[in-house]
């Protein structure tokens, strides 16, 4: 019997199913490797350390918003609802794991880890101008800067609250969302 092949999808897989019963902090990599039946110089091809296993997770969050974009019913729906649909692929595509979502989080922002919270912030820009782009947003210069700016903030806000929520029903989390999405200045670069 041939075994499967270690593909870095399958190293995350692995990896989110043991850190959903040890958590995000207990994880090793050696025990990865372990339960695929590989050694660390297996893995280390794939993933240099644990939080690119992390970055992975959220590329992959990422490309789930994307392919959203590209469901042609998207284009029927105005700005705001856009970047609703967008958003809310992102997050169904992390909700199998949302605990440990969570747990990644904590993990980056400890004390000793400044260089994850620098990644930590390059990747909120990155994932907030995907969005953009996901939802068809042409805004530019002044607009853009403050339309990013914005979307930050309702994208911090949606994400904390979603997983600090994680009983929270979808209706519920839907009108949070959309409160954001329809706050103050955003709501009228949204209109626009």
């Amino acid at each position: 019997m041939k075994k499967a092949a270690l593909t870095p999808a399958r190293i995350l897989d692995s990896a989110l199913q043991l850190a959903d019963v040890c958590g995000w902090e207990r994880l090793h990599l050696f025990e990865v490797a372990a339960a695929l039946g590989a050694g660390l110089d297996d893995i280390a091809p794939h993933y240099r350390d644990k939080d690119a296993l992390v970055e992975a997770w959220f590329d992959r969050a990422d490309l789930a918003m994307l392919a959203r974009a590209r469901q042609p019913d998207l284009a029927e729906l105005n700005a705001e609802q856009r970047l609703e649909a967008c958003l809310l692929a992102w997050l169904d595509s992390l909700a199998a794991h949302r605990a440990v979502t969570g747990q990644m989080l904590l993990y980056k922002l400890e004390p000793g880890h400044i260089h994850l919270q620098l990644l930590g912030l390059m990747r909120v820009s990155r994932t907030v101008q995907w969005w953009r782009e996901a939802a068809g947003r042409e805004t530019l210069h002044l607009r853009r800067i403050a339309e990013e700016t914005l979307l930050t903030g309702a994208y911090l806000c949606s994400f904390v609250h979603w997983l600090r929520h994680p009983e929270e029903d979808a209706a519920e989390f839907r009108a949070f969302l959309r409160g954001q999405l329809r706050c103050g200045a955003l709501a009228l670069l949204l209109r626009r």
